[in-house]
C-alpha cells in the first residue's frame, strides 16, 4: 500500500481520533487493543524486544543466554562500560551464528506484532527494528512510512523512522545526514511523527537509566522551521519531561507502550 492511499473517514460527529504508540517491545496483547475507539493507529516503532531492562527474563537475549548473563550485560551497559559489554557479548556469541539466531527470533516477534495491528495502522521504524523484514509481515491495512507523508482525517502526517548512531549500535541507526534528508523530504506537515525526540535536554534525558539518549538536532531545527501543530515521538522510556512546547509546536513523548499498554490519543 502506498502512502496516502488510505484515508480514514472522520468518526462520529465529524471528528477524527487517532491513537499513537511507541516502544511496543513485544507487547502484542496490548497492541491488539491499541486502536479500540480510534479511526487509525500510529506506531512509532521499536516492535522488537531484545532485552527488557526492567525484567531481564524477557527478550531475545535471555532466551538465548539466560537471565544471569542478561543481568550482567544490563549492569555493564547501565554503567556505560560499553567496551566491556561488547567483549562480553562476543564471548557469548562465539561459535554461534549470530545473524541467523537474531533474525529467527525477530521474525517470530514480527509475525506476532504485525498480526496484532488493527486496520488502518500507519507505522515507522524504531532504532531496534529491522526494516528489511517489515515488507514480509506488514499486512493489507498497515502502511509503512519513512521520510513520507500521509493524510489522515484532513490533516497531513509526516513520518521519519530510525535513530541516530550511538555506542549501543542498534540495528537501525543512520547518519545525521541521512536522518536530516528524510526530514527534508517530509517538509511541512500538521503532525510530525518520529521515533526519536528533538535534541532538547528535558526530552532526551531518561530519569531511570540516568543518561541522555540520542535526540536529533535536525529534528529540532525542522520543528522550529516548519512549525507543525504536534511533534510526536517515543524512544526515551522515562523522560524528564513528557511534553513541552517549542514555538508553535506541542512536542509529546507518547509513552513507553511496552510497560503502560496505553496509547496516546489525538482528536480533532
Amino acid at each position: 500500500m502506498r502512502a496516502g492511499e488510505e484515508r480514514p473517514t472522520a468518526g462520529r460527529g465529524g471528528r477524527t481520533r487517532v491513537h499513537v504508540v511507541s516502544d511496543v517491545h513485544g507487547n502484542a496483547e496490548a497492541l491488539a487493543r491499541a486502536g479500540d475507539g480510534a479511526d487509525a493507529l500510529i506506531c512509532l516503532g521499536d516492535l522488537v524486544l531484545f532485552l527488557d531492562y526492567a525484567d531481564h527474563s524477557r527478550g531475545i537475549f535471555p532466551d538465548l543466554f539466560g537471565v544471569e548473563n542478561a543481568d550482567r550485560i544490563v549492569a555493564l551497559r547501565t554503567a556505560r562500560r560499553y567496551e566491556e559489554a561488547r567483549d562480553f557479548g562476543r564471548e557469548l556469541w562465539a561459535g554461534l551464528d549470530r545473524n541467523a539466531a537474531i533474525l529467527g527470533a525477530v521474525r517470530k516477534q514480527y509475525a506476532e506484532m504485525f498480526a496484532a495491528m488493527p486496520t488502518p495502522t500507519y507505522a515507522t521504524y524504531g532504532n531496534v527494528d529491522v526494516p528489511t523484514l517489515w515488507p514480509e509481515y506488514a499486512k493489507p491495512g498497515t502502511t509503512v512510512l519513512d521520510g513520507q507523508r500521509v493524510e489522515i482525517g484532513g490533516r497531513v502526517f509526516g513520518f521519519v523512522g530510525g535513530g541516530l548512531r550511538t555506542p549501543m549500535n542498534t540495528p537501525f541507526e543512520v547518519s545525521d545526514e541521512e536522518y536530516a534528508a528524510k526530514l527534508e523530504a517530509v517538509g511541512e506537515v500538521d503532525v510530525l511523527c518520529t521515533h526519536i525526540p528533538p535534541e532538547m535536554p528535558e526530552l532526551v534525558y531518561d530519569t531511570v537509566a540516568r543518561r541522555f539518549e540520542r535526540g536529533s538536532r535536525a529534528l529540532l531545527d525542522a520543528i522550529r522551521r516548519t512549525r507543525p501543530r504536534y511533534a510526536l515521538f517515543g524512544h526515551v522510556h522515562q523522560p524528564l519531561a513528557r511534553r513541552m512546547r517549542i514555538g508553535a509546536t506541542e512536542c509529546v513523548n507518547v509513552g513507553h507502550f511496552a510497560s503502560t499498554g496505553r496509547p496516546w490519543a489525538l482528536e480533532w
